[in-house]
């Protein structure tokens, strides 16, 4: 039976990438997943669906005709929902608050990684480390160096959320203390560059790369708190840096080896790590474990790797498999409570192997 399903499981892939059509191979309606339990006649109704969605998040439109185009764009992502969960089983896909933008409306104002193809001549390699005493499971939020989800809002900072993160880690192994840091500064006063790469700058709501915000960060001094220069969401505003109130500072940052082992060794000796990653499935991602068939490997997300896990899921015929624990900065609605997680050992999967870094933090305190 195991051998049956399998096969039909491919055959439906193999006829999606032909047709763009899903075969029902009874995969559980993901509207069922995140809103209350209805009757079948109601489940039916894209209608019903809808005013939920709008219930939930709160969603109203100027006019009618907006309306109206929002809710054929609602339709068109519940099929598009529906073919990711046939594509990507472990996870469970559905109805999240951007089920009413374009793919492309939701790339141009959710996401934000500037594209690189390469990485600097001078980029500083992280050392190798030993990898054979990892632990099977681990989680940086156990141990207090993880600040609470946070939400970019419709601005293209993910890569701000991403370099804070790292850097509130490294603080908190450095100081024990966990603070929250600023990226909005990053937002107003990082417009760092890539020397070797044309259209790499650092630009506030219309994206960055967590490596410059690194650099930045190491040349103006430090990072404020985010209670001492709160986030908005805008770009464009005048730097409002004020360099007697650093809250931290970076020591170093260096490129990860696009080595599983070798970025779990660093997560685990030198915590969270900033990565980036292809969001594609992450629109309409509710839960569980994301192990997509086929996933593009071109990265245009900033998140933060906060852990992995040793038995996340059980694809078919296989045993459980590990997976790993990411902090996204889209709010605590979205997901598992803010977080992503993603299989362990499909190397390079959705390309999240090949923009990892790491960064120290100087040894301050900020009280």
């Amino acid at each position: 039976m195991d051998r049956v399903v399998f096969l039909l499981l491919i055959a439906a892939t193999l006829l999606i990438a032909i047709t763009g059509e899903v075969v029902d191979l009874s995969f559980d309606n993901p509207i069922r997943q995140v809103v209350p339990e209805e009757s079948d006649e109601q489940l039916l109704t894209a209608e019903h669906h809808f005013a939920l969605f709008k219930s939930k998040y709160e969603k109203t439109y100027a006019t009618q005709e907006e309306h109206d185009h929002r809710f054929r764009v609602f339709k068109a992502n519940l099929r598009r929902a529906k073919r990711h969960q046939a594509l990507d089983p472990t996870a469970v896909h559905g109805v999240t608050q951007f089920s009413d933008l374009t793919p492309k409306e939701f790339r141009r104002k959710y996401l934000g990684l500037k594209r690189r193809f390469r990485l600097p001549t001078d980029t500083q390699q992280a050392p190798i480390l030993p990898t054979s005493d990892l632990p099977t499971d681990f989680d940086w939020r156990e141990q207090g160096a993880v600040t609470p989800v946070k939400n970019q809002g419709m601005c293209g900072s993910c890569w701000s959320f991403s370099a804070t993160g790292a850097l509130e880690g490294a603080h908190f192994l450095a100081t024990k203390e966990l603070v929250s840091l600023s990226e909005q500064q990053l937002i107003d006063c990082d417009h760092e560059c890539d020397p070797e790469q044309a259209n790499s700058c650092d630009s506030g709501c219309s994206g960055g790369l967590m490596n410059n915000a690194f650099e930045y960060t190491l040349k103006a001094g430090g990072l404020m708190k985010e209670a001492d220069y709160p986030y908005t969401g805008r770009d464009h505003s005048t730097c409002k840096f004020d360099n007697s109130m650093i809250a931290a500072k970076v020591s170093n940052f260096s490129v990860v080896s696009a080595d599983e082992d070798q970025i779990a060794a660093n997560l685990v000796q030198h915590g969270p790590l900033a990565i980036a990653i292809n969001a594609l499935w992450m629109q309409t991602y509710i839960g569980g474990v994301s192990c997509p068939y086929v996933c593009s490997k071109s990265q245009d997300h900033g998140v933060l790797l906060v852990g992995f896990g040793s038995s996340g899921y059980s694809p078919i015929r296989l045993k459980e498999k590990p997976y790993w624990i990411i902090k996204n900065s889209w709010g605590s609605m979205w997901g598992e409570h803010g977080y992503y997680k993603i299989c362990r050992g499909s190397h390079n999967i959705c390309g999240m192997d090949t923009m990892v870094s790491t960064v120290a933090a100087v040894q301050t305190s900020t009280q």
